[in-house]
Protein backbone atom coordinates (compact mmCIF):
# COMPACT_ATOMS: atom_id res chain seq x y z
CA UNK A 1 0.00 0.00 0.00
CA UNK A 2 1.30 3.45 -0.97
CA UNK A 3 1.50 5.62 2.14
CA UNK A 4 3.57 8.52 0.78
CA UNK A 5 3.85 10.22 -2.60
CA UNK A 6 6.64 12.71 -3.29
CA UNK A 7 6.56 14.84 -6.43
CA UNK A 8 9.65 16.60 -7.75
CA UNK A 9 9.55 19.89 -9.61
CA UNK A 10 10.75 20.15 -13.19
CA UNK A 11 13.04 23.19 -13.48
CA UNK A 12 12.48 24.40 -17.03
CA UNK A 13 8.91 23.53 -17.93
CA UNK A 14 5.36 24.79 -17.60
CA UNK A 15 4.42 22.11 -15.06
CA UNK A 16 3.32 23.20 -11.58
CA UNK A 17 4.15 20.32 -9.23
CA UNK A 18 2.46 22.00 -6.27
CA UNK A 19 -0.84 22.28 -8.14
CA UNK A 20 -0.59 18.64 -9.20
CA UNK A 21 0.06 17.66 -5.57
CA UNK A 22 -2.98 19.62 -4.36
CA UNK A 23 -5.17 17.78 -6.87
CA UNK A 24 -3.68 14.42 -5.94
CA UNK A 25 -4.24 14.93 -2.20
CA UNK A 26 -7.98 15.10 -2.78
CA UNK A 27 -8.01 11.70 -4.51
CA UNK A 28 -5.52 9.31 -2.91
CA UNK A 29 -5.15 7.86 0.56
CA UNK A 30 -1.50 8.82 0.90
CA UNK A 31 0.48 11.77 2.22
CA UNK A 32 1.55 13.91 -0.74
CA UNK A 33 4.55 16.24 -0.63
CA UNK A 34 6.63 18.23 -3.13
CA UNK A 35 10.39 18.58 -3.35
CA UNK A 36 12.67 20.51 -5.67
CA UNK A 37 14.09 18.96 -8.83
CA UNK A 38 15.00 15.30 -8.25
CA UNK A 39 18.60 15.66 -9.42
CA UNK A 40 19.06 18.73 -7.24
CA UNK A 41 17.91 16.79 -4.19
CA UNK A 42 19.72 13.50 -4.82
CA UNK A 43 22.12 14.04 -7.72
CA UNK A 44 25.13 15.46 -5.85
CA UNK A 45 26.38 16.50 -9.32
CA UNK A 46 28.41 13.30 -9.71
CA UNK A 47 27.19 10.12 -8.12
CA UNK A 48 30.62 9.04 -6.94
CA UNK A 49 32.77 12.02 -7.83
CA UNK A 50 34.01 10.91 -11.26
CA UNK A 51 31.23 12.03 -13.53
CA UNK A 52 29.37 8.73 -13.55
CA UNK A 53 25.93 10.34 -13.41
CA UNK A 54 26.61 12.18 -16.66
CA UNK A 55 28.00 8.95 -18.11
CA UNK A 56 24.88 7.07 -17.06
CA UNK A 57 22.68 9.51 -18.96
CA UNK A 58 25.03 9.27 -21.93
CA UNK A 59 24.63 5.49 -21.84
CA UNK A 60 20.84 5.88 -21.77
CA UNK A 61 20.73 7.92 -25.00
CA UNK A 62 18.71 6.48 -27.86
CA UNK A 63 20.97 6.43 -30.90
CA UNK A 64 18.42 5.64 -33.60
CA UNK A 65 14.64 5.17 -33.68
CA UNK A 66 15.19 1.67 -35.09
CA UNK A 67 18.17 0.43 -33.06
CA UNK A 68 17.63 -1.25 -29.69
CA UNK A 69 21.19 -0.50 -28.55
CA UNK A 70 21.64 2.74 -26.64
CA UNK A 71 24.53 4.82 -25.39
CA UNK A 72 27.28 7.11 -26.59
CA UNK A 73 29.96 7.84 -23.98
CA UNK A 74 32.35 9.83 -26.14
CA UNK A 75 33.98 12.66 -24.23
CA UNK A 76 31.92 15.37 -25.92
CA UNK A 77 28.63 13.60 -25.17
CA UNK A 78 29.52 13.12 -21.49
CA UNK A 79 30.46 16.79 -21.29
CA UNK A 80 27.09 17.69 -22.79
CA UNK A 81 25.31 15.54 -20.20
CA UNK A 82 27.31 17.13 -17.39
CA UNK A 83 26.31 20.60 -18.64
CA UNK A 84 22.69 19.44 -18.88
CA UNK A 85 22.79 18.29 -15.27
CA UNK A 86 24.20 21.62 -14.13
CA UNK A 87 22.03 23.77 -16.44
CA UNK A 88 18.84 21.90 -17.39
CA UNK A 89 17.66 24.71 -19.65
CA UNK A 90 20.51 23.84 -22.05
CA UNK A 91 19.33 20.25 -22.56
CA UNK A 92 17.05 19.11 -25.36
CA UNK A 93 16.79 17.27 -28.63
CA UNK A 94 17.72 13.90 -27.13
CA UNK A 95 15.61 10.80 -26.40
CA UNK A 96 16.56 8.57 -23.46
CA UNK A 97 15.67 4.99 -22.65
CA UNK A 98 12.92 5.53 -20.06
CA UNK A 99 13.65 2.32 -18.18
CA UNK A 100 17.34 3.22 -17.99
CA UNK A 101 16.47 6.69 -16.67
CA UNK A 102 14.18 5.07 -14.12
CA UNK A 103 17.05 2.82 -13.02
CA UNK A 104 19.41 5.81 -12.72
CA UNK A 105 16.96 7.66 -10.51
CA UNK A 106 16.29 4.57 -8.40
CA UNK A 107 19.99 4.23 -7.61
CA UNK A 108 20.04 7.84 -6.40
CA UNK A 109 17.23 7.32 -3.91
CA UNK A 110 18.29 6.72 -0.28
CA UNK A 111 17.82 3.11 0.79
CA UNK A 112 15.18 4.10 3.34
CA UNK A 113 13.01 5.71 0.64
CA UNK A 114 13.07 2.95 -1.97
CA UNK A 115 10.18 0.93 -0.58
CA UNK A 116 6.96 0.57 -2.55
CA UNK A 117 5.09 2.34 0.26
CA UNK A 118 6.77 5.62 -0.75
CA UNK A 119 6.21 6.52 -4.39
CA UNK A 120 8.53 9.08 -5.97
CA UNK A 121 7.36 10.94 -9.09
CA UNK A 122 9.98 13.17 -10.70
CA UNK A 123 8.61 15.58 -13.31
CA UNK A 124 11.51 15.66 -15.73
CA UNK A 125 12.31 17.84 -18.72
CA UNK A 126 13.92 15.07 -20.77
CA UNK A 127 12.19 13.07 -23.48
CA UNK A 128 12.00 9.36 -22.67
CA UNK A 129 10.96 6.35 -24.71
CA UNK A 130 10.51 2.61 -24.51
CA UNK A 131 11.45 -0.02 -27.07
CA UNK A 132 8.61 -1.74 -28.90
CA UNK A 133 9.38 -5.38 -29.58
CA UNK A 134 6.22 -5.58 -31.70
CA UNK A 135 7.47 -3.11 -34.31
CA UNK A 136 11.21 -2.82 -33.65
CA UNK A 137 11.38 0.88 -32.84
CA UNK A 138 11.48 3.36 -29.97
CA UNK A 139 8.31 5.10 -28.85
CA UNK A 140 8.29 8.36 -26.91
CA UNK A 141 6.34 8.19 -23.65
CA UNK A 142 4.70 10.64 -21.29
CA UNK A 143 5.37 8.42 -18.30
CA UNK A 144 7.16 5.26 -17.24
CA UNK A 145 5.30 3.44 -14.48
CA UNK A 146 7.09 1.90 -11.50
CA UNK A 147 9.31 3.17 -8.71
CA UNK A 148 10.05 5.94 -9.28
CA UNK A 149 7.22 6.85 -11.62
CA UNK A 150 8.91 8.99 -14.28
CA UNK A 151 6.78 11.71 -15.92
CA UNK A 152 8.26 13.49 -18.93
CA UNK A 153 6.85 16.97 -19.42
CA UNK A 154 8.11 17.34 -23.01
CA UNK A 155 6.78 13.84 -23.62
CA UNK A 156 3.29 15.27 -23.11
CA UNK A 157 3.80 17.35 -26.26
CA UNK A 158 5.93 14.97 -28.28
CA UNK A 159 4.83 11.40 -27.51
CA UNK A 160 1.16 11.37 -28.59
CA UNK A 161 0.93 11.99 -32.33
CA UNK A 162 -0.48 15.30 -33.53
CA UNK A 163 -2.67 15.70 -36.63
CA UNK A 164 -0.68 15.19 -39.86
CA UNK A 165 -1.37 18.78 -40.91
CA UNK A 166 0.50 19.99 -37.83
CA UNK A 167 3.77 18.54 -39.08
CA UNK A 168 3.19 19.93 -42.58
CA UNK A 169 2.57 23.43 -41.22
CA UNK A 170 5.61 23.11 -38.95
CA UNK A 171 7.84 22.19 -41.90
CA UNK A 172 6.40 24.94 -44.09
CA UNK A 173 6.99 27.57 -41.42
CA UNK A 174 10.55 26.32 -40.87
CA UNK A 175 11.33 26.62 -44.57
CA UNK A 176 9.95 30.15 -44.75
CA UNK A 177 11.24 31.59 -41.51
CA UNK A 178 13.89 29.16 -40.27
CA UNK A 179 12.14 28.39 -37.00
CA UNK A 180 9.15 26.75 -35.37
CA UNK A 181 5.84 28.64 -35.62
CA UNK A 182 4.22 30.07 -32.49
CA UNK A 183 1.63 27.88 -30.81
CA UNK A 184 -1.17 30.27 -31.76
CA UNK A 185 -0.31 29.96 -35.46
CA UNK A 186 -0.49 26.17 -35.39
CA UNK A 187 -3.71 26.16 -33.42
CA UNK A 188 -5.33 28.49 -35.94
CA UNK A 189 -4.10 26.67 -39.04
CA UNK A 190 -4.44 23.03 -37.99
CA UNK A 191 -7.73 21.27 -37.35
CA UNK A 192 -7.89 19.13 -34.24
CA UNK A 193 -6.98 19.47 -30.59
CA UNK A 194 -3.43 19.04 -29.34
CA UNK A 195 -0.92 20.32 -26.80
CA UNK A 196 2.32 22.05 -27.70
CA UNK A 197 5.40 23.17 -25.79
CA UNK A 198 4.65 25.53 -22.87
CA UNK A 199 0.94 24.93 -23.31
CA UNK A 200 -1.00 26.59 -20.45
CA UNK A 201 -2.96 23.32 -20.06
CA UNK A 202 0.21 21.38 -19.20
CA UNK A 203 -0.35 21.14 -15.44
CA UNK A 204 -3.96 20.06 -15.85
CA UNK A 205 -3.03 17.33 -18.33
CA UNK A 206 -0.14 16.02 -16.24
CA UNK A 207 -2.36 15.35 -13.23
CA UNK A 208 -3.72 12.20 -14.80
CA UNK A 209 -0.27 10.91 -15.74
CA UNK A 210 0.94 11.35 -12.17
CA UNK A 211 -2.18 9.58 -10.91
CA UNK A 212 -1.38 6.71 -13.30
CA UNK A 213 1.94 6.26 -11.48
CA UNK A 214 0.15 6.08 -8.14
CA UNK A 215 -2.57 3.76 -9.44
CA UNK A 216 -0.02 1.33 -10.85
CA UNK A 217 1.96 1.05 -7.62
CA UNK A 218 -1.19 0.87 -5.49
CA UNK A 219 -3.14 -1.68 -7.55
CA UNK A 220 -0.76 -3.32 -10.01
CA UNK A 221 -2.97 -2.16 -12.91
CA UNK A 222 -1.43 -0.09 -15.65
CA UNK A 223 -3.68 1.89 -18.01
CA UNK A 224 -7.45 2.07 -18.33
CA UNK A 225 -9.05 0.95 -21.62
CA UNK A 226 -11.79 3.60 -21.41
CA UNK A 227 -10.84 6.50 -23.68
CA UNK A 228 -12.41 9.22 -21.54
CA UNK A 229 -10.64 8.23 -18.30
CA UNK A 230 -7.62 10.04 -16.87
CA UNK A 231 -5.99 6.63 -16.40
CA UNK A 232 -6.15 6.02 -20.17
CA UNK A 233 -2.92 6.21 -22.21
CA UNK A 234 -3.81 7.66 -25.65
CA UNK A 235 -1.41 7.42 -28.57
CA UNK A 236 -2.73 10.57 -30.26
CA UNK A 237 -3.11 14.14 -29.04
CA UNK A 238 -6.91 14.38 -29.43
CA UNK A 239 -7.13 11.38 -27.11
CA UNK A 240 -4.95 13.17 -24.53
CA UNK A 241 -7.25 16.20 -24.63
CA UNK A 242 -10.30 13.98 -24.20
CA UNK A 243 -8.84 11.92 -21.36
CA UNK A 244 -7.14 14.70 -19.39
CA UNK A 245 -9.01 17.90 -20.18
CA UNK A 246 -12.64 16.91 -20.67
CA UNK A 247 -15.43 15.82 -18.32
CA UNK A 248 -16.13 13.35 -16.94
CA UNK A 249 -12.63 12.89 -15.57
CA UNK A 250 -12.94 9.14 -14.97
CA UNK A 251 -14.75 6.10 -16.25
CA UNK A 252 -17.45 4.72 -13.98
CA UNK A 253 -15.14 2.16 -12.38
CA UNK A 254 -12.33 4.55 -11.52
CA UNK A 255 -14.69 7.39 -10.57
CA UNK A 256 -15.66 5.32 -7.54
CA UNK A 257 -12.06 5.56 -6.34
CA UNK A 258 -10.75 8.89 -7.56
CA UNK A 259 -13.60 11.29 -8.25
CA UNK A 260 -13.35 13.98 -5.58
Amino acid sequence: MVEEVTLYRAPTTEADADAVADWLRERVGADVSVRDRFLSVFGDENRDGDGSLAESFAEARVLSPYERETGNTMVGIVRYERRALENPERAGGVIYDGLAVQSILTELLPDEERGLDHLHVPLIDRVVGTWGDHDGRWHKRVNVLGQPGVVSVPGLYEAPAKPEQYYKEQQKHALLSGGAPPREVLENEVDGEFLVESDPRTTEALRGYVLQCYHYLETGEDFCDEEGCRLHNPHRQPGVVRAQLRDPAFCDRHAETYDA
